[in-house]
């Protein structure tokens, strides 16, 4: 039996990813602030950038129920925010702090229990990440940097798990780990960036010319090819990579 769980499954790709991995057949638990109206998801209503509340929900029972019995164990951390977005005395920070608790701190806690909830089962832990992780992008520095330590976590847990970057290791590998940015989709993420100020964002007018074009993946789209990278049987073999290669 294979089971996933999906943070910020309520809206744009998360809403998407839920919903392709439902009609493969994979039982979903969804961890979010609001509720999706797909009748076969279990969910939790959950604000994940305060660490209280995640760690309350992680010190109970409810994740190793839900992963007992899974034969394969999927994580996909998709939450995340790309605000605050502007230069260093633009940033309010508070915002700043939530930011990297959302981006970074609840993907590896809910990595770390995840691994430990489910000690039978084979796991994968894809992280959503970005290629702002691998370019840095002026007004982005809090989304650059959080989503470039989803790379850095993915490369020490591919170590730990006794692979090599290229190819498997001979053997039962338990838990695999990829940071994988998926391209640019269309999403209220991508409105929000279009509609930033030239001054915070002065890359702005690149992506309003992306959408202008048609350049950009559904998140529908992408949710079929980011599923089918997720569950190939070379899953974890490259611990940084991106959806469009």
């Amino acid at each position: 039996m294979r089971k996933a769980i999906v943070t910020g499954h309520t809206r744009g790709l998360g809403a998407a990813i839920a919903a392709e991995l439902l009609a493969r057949g994979i039982a979903v638990l969804g961890l979010a602030r609001g509720r999706s109206p797909l009748a076969a998801i279990r969910q939790v209503e959950i604000d994940m950038a305060d660490p209280a509340a995640l760690q309350a929900w992680l010190a109970g029972a409810a994740l190793r129920e839900f992963l007992a019995g899974a034969s394969q164990a999927l994580l996909v951390n998709n939450a995340g925010v790309v605000a605050p977005v502007g230069p260093l005395d633009a940033q309010d920070p508070a915002a700043v702090l939530r930011a990297v608790t959302l981006n970074v701190g609840a993907p590896l806690a809910l990595a770390a229990a995840f691994v430990q909830a489910a000690p039978q089962a084979e796991r994968r832990i894809l992280h959503v990440s970005s290629g702002a992780a691998r370019n840095a992008y002026p007004g982005w520095a809090v989304y650059c940097a959080t989503k470039a330590a989803l790379d850095q976590h993915a490369r020490a847990v591919l170590l730990d798990g006794g692979m090599r970057a290229g190819g498997m290791r001979a053997g039962d590998v338990r838990v695999r780990a990829c940071s994988l940015a998926p391209g640019v989709i269309d999403t209220d993420m991508q409105a929000a960036i279009r509609a930033t100020p030239d001054a915070n964002f002065p890359m702005r007018e690149r992506f309003v010319a992306l959408k202008e074009a048609g350049a950009l993946d559904s998140p529908e789209d992408c949710a079929r090819k980011l599923a089918d990278y997720l569950l190939a049987p070379g899953f974890g073999s490259e611990p940084v990579d991106d959806l469009r290669n």
